[in-house]
């Protein structure tokens, strides 16, 4: 209960639909208690003297009582409604603002269907939870009390049924709800994995249909949908013992009112509508019971969701903010140095990725990095921003450890291009503005046309207001890289890393972008990381990686001549009649 209680301090901006709800059930139920009585006096003084007046009148007021009730109950469920889903929102908010929050490190540990999974399910059920308590708390309590009590005022001794039927429900209640409780954190589990097969499915629905890999994903959908259902229908099953049981209890409750009763009519003066009415509070009272048996199901459901929820809300993030952060008065001239840096990406695993990494970029330089798939490219560069913390050594940007800078303002001065190029189901313009959200059209235009994506965002029937598809599905890969360089461009970083990021573009168009890169290298280092030959000539330094370290570095014509994983790279990609761009 612990984590439902904690994720319960959401209720606080809602306050006044959390009070208003009890008091409103409270009303309710007083109501509801006054029914049997009436309904006693109406056989009692009614309908056995054959009083008319006595019927009619005793009616109207229940009529009366039972409208009361009933405004009182929907008052009751629009308070609810709102104090529940309005900590549904806030929860969701949080959790969002969470995952904003989190650094590299601890999204490589989350898979996206999980965090879906929280976001949305997990939410809804501790909404549903909450919304169910504020009517349960003011409602079960005191209608069971008060139909004990007016059970025993109408016959003590027809009030020890009470006494026996109650603590052996209790206890049937409670060993059904321990067993539920755990089943109902596995169907959550069970969520996660088909919600997980369902998004990266969606992501890639057209790598599917390429590799005809439909069947497949079918069948691999299926078994995470089967497991689902089997966790589900476990669950429910155990769960829906509480109806059978609570019913077998009412009827033998009734049988046994019945059987006393009847004595007690013929030979204690207890009169017809006392026993109708005492029925009706042993009614009240089993329903009461069956209402907590749902109320702490669903309790069920929620803690196991509130684990998961708070798991979340309570991670930290990886990369914590220094102490005494340092921030740079001017625009920084973008010197970077690596020195002696070593990487793994968890410290459960000591296998580095990074080994004694040692390199300076001075302000205007083109640094290129080459290298087979694996030997750590992508990861050298994401250091830069600080994506991730290096595990031994530093890197530096204009002589400050990047971890002493601010995470915002070190990446406003560190634009990066991804190698997956990233773009939001929303129009071109605003897609190369996320940098930076008020930039003038001129100045986005420029950013295009320096990335070469101005005359293809031109041919556009609707220009830059044009809609990019989800994951620019509408695009062409090149396109898209020329659209996520544009983006990195538009912000004008003090290091530009472009990582990969021409893979998907012509070797003519790769060389004008580098040529214009070039006439304004003056403003940016730039790092680009790189397996095509084409892409690296003209760089003023070529780092070589082979298995997480240096092998060499120097100029093009420096690694032919020094370094023969360099020459062999050159070599084979000539062979295979690449079109290499050598410059202008």
């Amino acid at each position: 209960m612990q984590a439902l209680l904690k994720l319960l301090q959401f209720l606080r901006p809602h306050w006044r639909f959390a009070v208003m709800a009890p008091v409103l059930m409270l009303c309710e139920v007083v109501l509801d208690l006054m029914q049997p009585r009436l309904i006693q006096r109406i056989i009692d003084y009614g309908v056995a003297r054959s009083d008319t007046q006595v019927v009619l009148g005793t009616a109207s007021l229940m009529l009366c009582f039972m409208a009361l009730a009933g405004l009182s109950g929907l008052g009751c469920g629009y308070f609810a409604v709102r104090a529940a889903y309005g900590l549904g929102g806030d929860l969701r908010a949080a959790l969002f603002r969470k995952v904003q929050s989190l650094s590299f490190g601890n999204l490589d540990n989350l898979e996206t269907g999980a965090l879906i999974t929280r976001l949305t399910s997990d939410v809804n059920k501790i909404q549903e939870m909450v919304m169910m308590m504020m009517r349960g708390m003011v409602r079960m309590p005191l209608l069971m009390l008060g139909s004990l009590v007016m059970a025993a005022v109408i016959s003590p001794r027809l009030g020890l049924i009470f006494i026996v039927i109650l603590p052996a429900l209790t206890i049937a209640l409670i060993m059904i709800i321990r067993k539920t409780f755990p089943l109902y954190r596995q169907v959550q589990e069970g969520l996660d994995g088909v919600n997980t097969v369902m998004q990266e499915n969606l992501a890639g629905v057209r790598v599917v249909k390429a590799f005809a890999r439909t069947e497949y994903e079918s069948r691999r959908f299926a078994l995470a949908n089967n497991i689902l259902v089997q966790r589900m229908t476990d669950a429910v099953r155990m769960s829906s013992r509480t109806t059978p049981v609570m019913m077998l209890t009412l009827n033998v409750g009734v049988v046994a009112a019945l059987w006393i009763g009847a004595g007690e009519v013929q030979m204690a003066g207890m009169r017809v509508g006392e026993l109708v009415a005492f029925i009706n509070y042993l009614g009240q009272a089993v329903i009461t019971l069956m209402m907590f048996s749902t109320l702490t199901i669903q309790i069920s459901t929620a803690q196991a969701s509130a684990k998961r929820v708070l798991e979340l809300l309570e991670s930290e993030p990886i990369l914590m903010s220094p102490g005494h952060e340092i921030k740079f008065a001017s625009r920084p001239s973008g010197k970077v140095v690596f020195d002696n840096v070593s990487f793994n990406y968890s410290p459960a695993n000591p296998d580095l990725v990074l080994k004694n990494i040692s390199f300076e970029a001075e302000p205007g330089q083109t640094v290129a990095i080459l290298g087979a798939t694996g030997s750590g490219k992508s990861t050298l560069v994401q250091l830069i921003p600080r994506f991730y913390d290096v595990c031994q050594g530093s890197v530096t940007l204009d002589g400050v450890d990047v971890r002493k800078i601010p995470e915002e303002e070190l990446r406003r001065h560190v634009g990066i291009a991804l190698q997956e190029s990233i773009l939001f189901s929303t129009s071109i313009k605003n897609n190369i503005r996320l940098g930076e959200p008020d930039a003038s059209f001129e100045k986005l235009s420029t950013a295009a046309r320096n990335a070469q994506a101005d005359e293809f965002i031109s041919k556009l029937p609707d220009g830059y207001e044009a809609l990019v598809g989800q994951r620019g599905v509408n695009l062409s890969g090149g396109q898209k890289q020329r659209l996520a360089i544009a983006r990195a461009l538009l912000v004008q970083p003090s290091v530009l890393i472009l990582d990969d990021s021409t893979s998907a573009v012509d070797v003519h168009t790769e060389g004008l972008i580098q040529e214009v890169l070039g006439l304004n290298s003056y403003r940016q280092t730039r790092f680009i990381v790189a397996q095509r030959i084409s892409s690296v000539l003209n760089a003023d330094k070529i780092l070589v990686l082979d298995n997480g370290e240096i092998i060499a570095q120097g100029t093009h014509y420096e690694l032919l001549d020094a370094c023969e994983v360099y020459r062999e790279i050159y070599d084979s990609q000539t062979e295979n009649g690449v079109i290499t761009y050598s410059g202008n």
